[in-house]
């Protein structure tokens, strides 16, 4: 038992809230070092040691190790020493927060469009995780070779509209994967061109579409390489042989000017 100025180990855990075990390794550690009763050997705790304990805790509830909460207590300035690592810790945790909104977002569409959607194939799911990851790199390309206006439309959706076009992205795939390695002219195949087609312009639109048209081929493969495709190399080229062909027929592409410029 302490006196009016001590407390035993036990007391002060009481008092403070803190365990045994912790405490004592705190003070194995030189955190919170504790006086011994010369006759019994115990540990003793004094009010100083609530006000030291007192800024461990709170300097652990903002984020710091005890080895950098150990070095801070050292320091007689810890104001100035502290206000610069807060800030430090601030920024911090600003990025940890957006990836956890990042990872939230992820977890909220899977979840809706596995609620929605029977046995959605496995590389099709990764590529819609891998493009949510990868979609702040995206928006910042496309402010910087196009605008923030358009990426702004891209990205702003709201929660129904991404559920609706990741949907129709996923039947897509489906039937990409399906058709592949039929001839480009066959009707159902030039359908699923038309299809993906219009979802791309739904999901971009007209203003990115003429954006992208003003690009150099070098800065369009550099923003596709951002984006995660479901599709295997063969699906891939399949799927451009398809849509050349869609373009080809409907007016909208002349592969023999195109190589002129």
């Amino acid at each position: 038992m302490g006196n009016d100025s001590s407390f035993s180990i036990g007391e002060f855990s009481k008092k403070t809230g803190v365990s045994i075990r912790t405490l004592h390794y705190y003070d194995e550690i030189g955190l919170l070092k504790a006086q011994k009763d010369l006759n019994s050997g115990h540990r003793l705790y004094e009010e100083d040691h609530i006000v030291r304990l007192q800024k461990i805790i709170a300097l652990k509830f903002l984020g710091y190790n005890l080895e950098e909460i150990g070095l801070m207590l050292t320091n007689t300035s810890l104001n100035l020493n502290l206000q610069d690592t807060l800030i430090q810790q601030q920024k911090a945790f600003e990025k940890k927060k957006k990836h956890l909104d990042k990872v939230l977002k992820a977890i909220n569409q899977t979840i809706s469009l596995l609620d929605s959607q029977e046995d959605v194939p496995s590389e099709i799911l990764i590529s819609l995780i891998n493009n949510i990851q990868n979609e702040q790199d995206q928006r910042t390309w496309l402010e910087h070779f196009t605008s923030k206006e358009i990426a702004d439309k891209i990205y702003n959706k709201s929660d129904e509209e991404n559920l609706s076009l990741d949907k129709e992205f996923i039947n897509l795939a489906r039937e990409v994967k399906r058709l592949v390695g039929k001839p480009v002219h066959d009707p159902e195949v030039q359908e699923l061109a038309n299809k993906h087609l219009q979802a791309s312009l739904k999901y971009v639109g007209e203003e990115a579409m003429y954006a992208f048209g003003k690009l150099e081929d070098e800065e369009i493969e550099d923003f596709q390489s951002m984006m995660v495709s479901p599709y295997t190399q063969e699906e891939e080229k399949w799927l451009d042989q398809v849509i050349e062909y869609y373009m080809v027929q409907n007016g909208m592409y002349n592969p023999n000017q195109h190589k002129g410029e």
